[in-house]
């Protein structure tokens, strides 16, 4: 198989994904370090310690590569939440307040990397929309699972589309605020917002 710069991919051997999933941990690890910003084949293969070629027979492009390290990264940030939500009882306002505790205060940096990602499917979304159109689709399935069992489907959609966006707008005030009072005052109400959906009666739903 090959990718449109020419050379032949990897495809369906157990070693053969090994080897792949073995190179992105590297390029993803330096992702987290090094941010966006500047992020080239050439780079990646010296962070990887392989050769562009290589890189190029296991990911179909640099914007491959990208796209699927920036993928493990959110799946990081969704482990961690995850985790904080483990011991927390089953109501859908315990599970986001333990989800933001989780998101306002894992590492700086990686925040960051992810908000370049999205700062980058804005600025240039023909080459890296996909960085954009990614980020719902990772996010929305757990903050949906956190939603009241016999909730209809679309309102677990709605609340938790509300929920993500507002989260969201949250962390991008910790980037850029000095001491992050707008987001903590923010969550409060969000909160409030989250209870009173809770506490409706289901035939209202």
């Amino acid at each position: 198989m090959e990718n449109a710069t020419g050379y032949r991919r990897s495809a369906g051997s157990a070693r053969g994904e090994a080897r792949r999933r073995e190179l992105l941990a590297k390029v993803t690890d330096d992702v987290a370090e090094n941010g966006l910003v500047d992020f080239s084949l050439r780079r990646a293969a010296r962070a990887a310690g392989t050769t562009h070629k290589v890189l190029l027979y296991h990911f179909e492009s640099a914007e491959d590569l990208l796209r699927q390290a920036v993928f493990a990264l959110r799946e990081r940030r969704i482990g961690n939440a995850l985790a904080a939500i483990a011991a927390e009882p089953a109501t859908l306002s315990d599970r986001v307040r333990a989800a933001w505790v989780s998101l306002r205060d894992e590492e700086t940096q990686l925040r960051r990397v992810l908000d370049q990602a999205m700062g980058l499917a804005m600025y240039d979304p023909g080459r890296y929309a996909a960085l954009g159109r990614g980020a719902s689709e990772q996010y929305l399935p757990t903050l949906i699972s956190f939603c009241p069992a016999g909730w209809p489907e679309r309102r677990k959609h709605e609340v938790a589309s509300m929920i993500l966006a507002t989260l969201r707008g949250f962390l991008v005030d910790l980037l850029t605020s000095a001491d992050g009072a707008g987001a903590a005052a923010g969550f409060e109400a969000l909160l409030r917002a989250v209870e009173r959906e809770e506490a409706a009666p289901l035939d209202t739903l």
